[in-house]
């Protein structure tokens, strides 16, 4: 018996760390991708919260009796029609990223299920790899529209900034609007180039 623990067959035991090196890979692309989805759903709850503070500021706007009390009120409505439109978008494409990396996810489970099978069965050796390339290319994909929907969101907080620096200059005393003229547009004409 102790003859057996010593005399172990080195090419049993290659075998197996390779079995156990090649689940430990998909497993954590499972964990990467679970991060990716819980932080696309978090993001997409928040453009969700967005949509419906800016429906609710243009209902507000448009249901105002008195259009003319409301400094800039054109722009304000420009403005929040914009926001909407590009939140929208976003909302989008949050759910396109979310599904890739749903699709992406059950294709690294599959991956492992995969390997399992050629491990124990020693038959499709061969399978692991286009099922884990398959769930690759989805995190890429889901990768992709989540640097669009970025870029998106820092547009369309730019463009709010920009209003918000218009309304300010409209309505705050020159006073205090002089003190910061010069370095805030400076700061606007640099986010445009």
């Amino acid at each position: 018996m102790a003859g057996d623990l010593i005399n172990v067959n080195p090419n049993l035991l290659n075998s197996t760390i390779e079995f156990l090196t090649a689940m430990i890979t998909p497993a954590l692309l499972i964990s990467a991708t679970g991060s990716l989805v819980l932080s696309t759903s978090t993001r997409l709850g928040r453009v969700v919260d967005r949509v419906r503070e800016l429906e609710q500021r243009l209902s507000d706007l448009i249901m105002t009796e008195d259009k003319s009390q409301i400094a800039l009120y054109d722009k304000r409505l420009d403005t929040i029609v914009y926001l909407l439109d590009k939140v929208t978008t976003r909302s989008r494409i949050l759910q396109h990223a979310m599904s890739a990396f749903y699709y992406g996810l059950g294709f690294f489970i599959l991956t492992s299920v995969t390997i399992a099978v050629a491990g124990i069965f020693n038959i499709y050796r061969w399978l692991p790899i286009p099922v884990g390339i398959v769930g690759i290319m989805c995190l890429f994909y889901g990768s992709i529209l989540m640097l669009r929907e970025t870029r998106m969101a820092t547009a369309t907080v730019n463009a709010e900034m920009d209003f918000t620096w218009t309304l300010a200059k409209t309505v705050a005393p020159r006073s205090i609007i002089s003190k910061y003229t010069k370095v805030i547009d400076e700061n606007i004409e640099r986010t445009k180039d």
